[in-house]
């Protein structure tokens, strides 16, 4: 382990990994159970979540009505079809090959990686085994007697990222939060990544981009 050592923060979705994973997978799974109306039910889904996302509906919100879709679904069945969908896109091409060698070669280094992401772990568990990552914190759907409710015990999005972040941190003070990096493609990671000394952007966003120059700038500034 190095000293100090230090965490790797990473969101998931169009940082490691290429797509949304939350809408690819349910699309999957209404596909697999229902055939062709599956496909036309998830495109209504799709639309109906779009329109709260026009309309300027907070993220949180859009999150937790995508989950509301899951009501009384089994959770073994759903990971299974995770498991299943990760298989089918994995073969054709998922992950987003910088960040995934960036977090290799953090891990090499000894690092602890930790993947923070709005999905579910029916979707994520087999990214998690990809990766090696240590530690996930995402959104957890409420379960009861082995179904989903429908409902989410938080949204893993924005400030509630940050406050995961945090908390992760704080069981750990002899890691100092400047020595851990942040990996983040959305505006919704900035909390998220105000907590970390590193910050690197993904993609192209000038929101982003412009984000991590400040922060280099004002790193400079104090060398």
């Amino acid at each position: 382990m190095p000293t100090p050592p230090y965490l790797v923060f990473a969101d998931v979705d169009e940082t490691l990994i290429n797509c949304k994973s939350m809408f690819e997978f349910m699309r999957f799974q209404l596909v697999a159970e229902h055939g062709p109306y599956g496909a036309t039910e998830y495109a209504r889904i799709r639309a109906e979540l779009q329109q709260k996302a026009d309309e300027g509906v907070p993220r949180e919100e859009i999150n937790r009505a995508y989950y509301s879709h899951f009501a009384g679904d089994p959770v073994a069945g759903v990971h299974d079809l995770g498991a299943r969908w990760y298989a089918e896109r994995n073969a054709a091409g998922l992950y987003i090959e910088s960040t995934r060698d960036a977090l290799r070669a953090h891990r090499a280094e000894g690092a602890e990686i930790v993947l923070v992401s709005g999905s579910f772990d029916a979707v994520l568990h087999p990214v998690v085994a990809e990766v090696g990552a240590d530690h996930l914190l995402c959104t957890r759907p409420v379960v009861r007697d082995g179904r989903y409710t429908g409902e989410v015990e938080k949204p893993m999005i924005g400030e509630a990222k940050a406050a995961a972040v945090r908390e992760l941190l704080e069981a750990r003070p002899w890691i100092d939060p400047a020595d851990c990096y942040g990996y983040g493609d959305h505006t919704s990671d900035l909390p998220m990544l105000d907590c970390v000394g590193h910050p690197v952007a993904v993609g192209a966003d000038p929101a982003m981009l412009a984000y991590v120059n400040r922060r280099r700038a004002a790193e400079l500034g104090r060398v």
